[in-house]
């Protein structure tokens, strides 16, 4: 039996042992006849033409945990912000961990997305937003509505400022021979509302773990949102991370995505404008070496006036490993006054590193400014010679020069500490000190 035939007929097992109403039970049965039509996605459709899944469902994954599994905080706590105070939201094997958590429910509900989903007072937030801006005809996506049960559920009501970041980090302990996990975030963030989320996904064994993820971002009028998503897992790891997000009027919504660890990691990050005076930023840095392979595929869809968006990705690639960047930005008729950028620069340091760039724009409107750019190059060796001829070994040097490279990307992280960590990984993947404050 295969993965996709596996996964169809635990279905009906699975909605057996949760306590869904008929609504969500609707839902699902869509979503899981939707995967079953279309299956796992491959080459042959475009929006995956560099991205072949076949080395990973060729794993006999688990798709339930046998048992829950604990780990001590001592054995993780490198993994979390912990040198300032967070609201934490924590999973092991795709199952809530109270231990290594910090909720809260005084005055923002930082908590459960299963607790959203089966109790009453939740229902009418659920039925207004739960499944309402993810692609119901994506497959993968539809494979995570089928069986969502599971994640984080964040709601920020109306000109609340969250004071303390909230981190959500899904943890994989090796104790299954290969696990299948997917989880399902909803995320909320009321009118003139702030918060700065970090989400993480982490092996701690090296058994194959496959995490089909999806997280629905809801910024309502002039609310503002930092998201990080920090990649940096072992070898054997894979990620399928499907971020969708709808912006009102005034809303400003960033999203930084730091790709250094995993085997094949793909981001499908959606933008969806709702009003005017809207601005979207997406920004990333992808430094990879071996096999590792990071596709990145981006979607702004301007449909309203006198909005604002901004993509700038860094991909830094070694040995074999492959790169892909797939950006679109989408500018329906109505959205004169648009301002969209997008960028995209690409170092390879291998002969056998390979990148795939397609940025997109798809303009229907006549009173627009929009650009986007893309090179792909290697390190400047006047610069090298330069450094160099000043007594700066070649290693540091060549070092320098990629920390500048990816620099523009890290100062717009907001979260001082934040940075900080991303900068000794950046430092650690180029295998050097890079001689200052980190």
């Amino acid at each position: 039996m295969d993965l996709k035939e596996k996964l169809v007929s635990s279905f009906m097992a699975f909605e057996e042992q949760i306590d869904v109403n008929s609504d969500l039970h609707d839902i699902r049965t869509l979503a899981i006849k939707n995967f079953e039509n279309k299956g796992f996605p491959s080459k042959k459709e475009e929006a995956w033409k560099y991205t072949s899944l076949n080395s990973i469902l060729k794993n006999d994954f688990t798709v339930f945990p046998k048992q829950e599994n604990v780990i001590e905080f001592k054995d993780v706590k490198k993994y979390f912000l912990h040198e300032i105070d967070t609201h934490k939201v924590i999973f092991v094997d795709g199952i809530f961990s109270s231990f290594l958590s910090a909720t809260t429910h005084d005055g923002l509900d930082v908590c459960l997305m299963s607790s959203a989903l089966n109790k009453p007072k939740y229902a009418a937030t659920i039925e207004k937003y739960f499944n309402k801006i993810a692609n119901t005809d994506e497959s993968l996506t539809s494979l995570n509505t089928a069986f969502a049960s599971e994640g984080a559920y964040i709601n920020i009501p109306k000109s609340k400022v969250v004071e303390k970041p909230i981190e959500i980090i899904y943890f994989s302990t090796g104790k299954e021979n290969a696990l299948m996990v997917q989880p399902r975030n909803l995320v909320i963030v009321g009118e003139n509302a702030h918060v700065q989320i970090i989400e993480r996904h982490q092996s701690l064994y090296e058994n194959p773990v496959l995490t089909n993820s999806v997280t629905e971002i809801f910024a309502e009028p002039s609310a503002n949102v930092d998201y990080y998503k920090i990649q940096n897992d072992l070898l054997t790891a894979n990620l399928i991370d499907n971020t969708y997000i709808s912006q009102k009027q005034s809303s400003h919504v960033s999203v930084h995505t730091f790709s250094f660890g995993g085997n094949i990691t793909r981001n499908n990050l959606n933008f969806y404008h709702f009003g005017e005076r809207i601005d979207s930023t997406l920004k990333g840095i992808t430094i990879i070496g071996g096999k590792q392979h990071v596709d990145h595929y981006t979607l702004v869809n301007h449909a309203t006036p006198n909005c604002e968006s901004h993509q700038n990705y860094k991909c830094i690639l070694n040995d074999s490993s492959t790169g892909v960047f797939n950006g679109k930005i989408f500018v329906e008729r109505e959205a004169q006054k648009t301002d969209a950028f997008q960028k995209n620069n690409n170092i390879l340091l291998s002969e056998k590193a390979t990148i795939n760039a397609k940025p997109q724009l798809e303009i229907f409107a006549d009173d627009v400014k929009c650009s986007h750019g893309c090179t792909i190059g290697q390190l400047d060796e006047n610069a090298m010679f330069y450094m160099q001829a000043r007594g700066i070994p070649k290693k540091e040097a060549k070092a320098l020069l990629m920390y500048a490279f990816s620099n523009e990307v890290i100062e717009s992280v907001k979260i001082p500490e934040l940075k900080q960590r991303v900068n000794k990984i950046i430092a650690q993947r180029l295998g050097v000190n890079l001689g200052f404050d980190l």
